[in-house]
């Protein structure tokens, strides 16, 4: 019997990384093409488009050369990643400028005027953000109106990188639902683009890809500059976190996903709409059609533990893991909010800041080191908590990212929910989980709860230990801490 291959492709934000699976879900490769972005002012985050598309061009490369397969064995693909990069293309398909970053914030003026004109609660229905941000792509398309008027008319389409790389594959334009809840302009209740914001926008349908669902065949790819070969399915992935999701198997009610990265996003699935009305939470499209995700996340969590690591401990994480198990739980009563950029959820407050309390000359860095790892803990268990408000059942955690390569740090997570945590075989689940999505479309699979079914492998679960009832103690006073410290975080000092 011949064995299928199926490519997913993750966009991050500083490099594309390609991994090829076969459809039992083993990696057969991996291709990485990082790039720098270009940050010419404050606010300001450009890259040229093209990279994204040599990028991808080289990470694919890498991967179909690495596994030793002729490109024709890859049946089908699926593009995820970062979201909100928009990328402006004329009537010959060229870019009219470079793409604007995610992380580009310039449209500060054009946010407050969207939030005004439509009121937060219509915008809040509308696209499930919880507030109206100038890195979103409608406030960005407003200011380019109004900015750069010449490229604005000569504007034929505007895209998002993954958008842009199905292009360059296909010679289409269409996009997936599932990257748009957060461009504004889209309609999550609707599946469908908003005609009041576009026509405030000033752009048309005709401006915008063709909208296909999570799982659905997008286009099929043509003569291209890549090792793509003509005649690969490609299908329809919604972002990074969703399809991490997936990889790891939470394709069923009660398991949900945390990623410790440089920053922490939990991921849960409903299987209807959900508006978190306290405006803590945001909701976006599932993997599944008809579908919806809560995405609770924090700017710092690995970030932090990184920090102190490069600036005041001199150790490698091996040492850092080493230093922090020589301490009790609780860290000998000094706690700390890990919220050095700012708060998200459950509390959004940007003007937050990491504070350390109970610190005596007793603690040395050993005790730094795992009280950082328990106040992510306990900003995961905030965050858990606020999901099973919204009335999602938890029975089990999947962990992603670096931090799932620290037993330790598992295990004080495991310890502080009182709830065993899962890790997969496969590190790279975002890849791992747009593969399943193009194993799904080539209907290789029924479904994706059949695709993870058999192609997710778990390598070990972690389960509460003794020191749960401890850290049941050590959480009510870190949240009255964090109740106690918030509202001090005005932006006035």
């Amino acid at each position: 019997m011949t064995m299928n291959y199926y490519l997913g492709l993750d966009i991050g934000t500083t490099g594309i990384k390609a991994g090829i699976f076969d459809a039992k879900g083993n990696m057969q490769s991996v291709g990485l093409q990082e790039y720098t972005l270009e940050t010419p002012k404050p606010d300001i985050v450009e890259l040229d488009a093209e990279v994204y598309w040599q990028a991808a061009q080289s990470a694919i490369k890498q991967a179909i050369e690495s596994a030793n397969l002729a490109p024709e064995k890859i049946k089908a693909l699926a593009i995820t990643g970062q979201v909100e990069t928009l990328i402006m293309l004329d009537n010959s398909g060229k870019p009219v400028r470079k793409a604007i970053v995610w992380l580009d914030n310039r449209a500060h003026d054009e946010a407050e005027f969207l939030e005004k004109k439509f009121g937060t609660d219509a915008l809040f229905r509308l696209s499930g953000q919880t507030e109206m941000l100038p890195c979103w792509p409608a406030a960005k398309i407003l200011w380019y109106q109004k900015n750069e008027p010449e490229n604005f008319a000569r504007t034929a389409k505007y895209l998002m990188v993954e958008d842009y790389i199905v292009y360059k594959l296909s010679g289409k334009f269409v996009t997936s639902c599932g990257l748009l809840p957060s461009t504004i302009y889209f309609d999550i209740r609707t599946n469908k683009y908003d005609d009041a914001m576009l026509s405030t926008l000033n752009i048309t349908h005709d401006h915008l890809p063709e909208l296909k669902n999570c799982t659905e065949v997008m286009a099929v790819a043509g003569a291209n500059d890549s090792l793509i070969a003509p005649g690969t399915i490609i299908a329809a992935a919604p972002l990074d976190h969703i399809c991490g999701n997936l990889g790891s198997g939470c394709a069923e009610s009660g398991f949900i996903s945390e990623t410790t990265g440089c920053t922490l996003a939990l991921c849960a699935n409903f299987p209807k709409i959900v508006y978190d009305e306290d405006r803590q939470l945001s909701t976006y499209l599932s993997f599944e059609p008809g579908s919806f995700v809560l995405l609770p996340w924090a700017p710092t969590a690995g970030m932090l533990l990184k920090h102190f690591r490069d600036e005041f401990a001199n150790m490698d994480y091996k040492e850092f893991d080493a230093a922090a198990a020589k301490v009790a739980p609780g860290s000998e009563g000094l706690i700390l909010l890990p919220h050095c950029a700012g708060a998200i959820s459950p509390d959004c407050n940007p003007h937050a800041r990491g504070t350390a309390w109970g610190i005596t000359l007793a603690h040395k860095r050993e005790h730094w080191a795992r009280a950082i790892m328990e106040s992510v803990a306990y900003l995961l268990r905030s965050n858990v908590e606020a999901l099973q408000k919204m009335g999602c059942q938890v029975k089990e955690l999947r962990s992603l990212g670096g931090g799932a390569k620290s037993k330790l740090w598992l295990q004080i997570k495991s310890d502080v929910l009182n709830l065993p945590i899962t890790v997969t075989e496969c590190a790279d689940a975002t890849a791992l989980g747009a593969a399943m999505l193009a194993a799904v479309a080539a209907k290789e699979y029924k479904s994706c709860a059949e695709a993870a079914e058999n192609m997710v492998k778990l390598a070990f679960t972690i389960q509460p230990s003794a020191d749960a009832e401890l850290y049941e103690k050590y959480f009510k006073k870190y949240t009255q801490i964090n109740q106690l410290v918030m509202p001090t975080y005005k932006g006035d000092l």
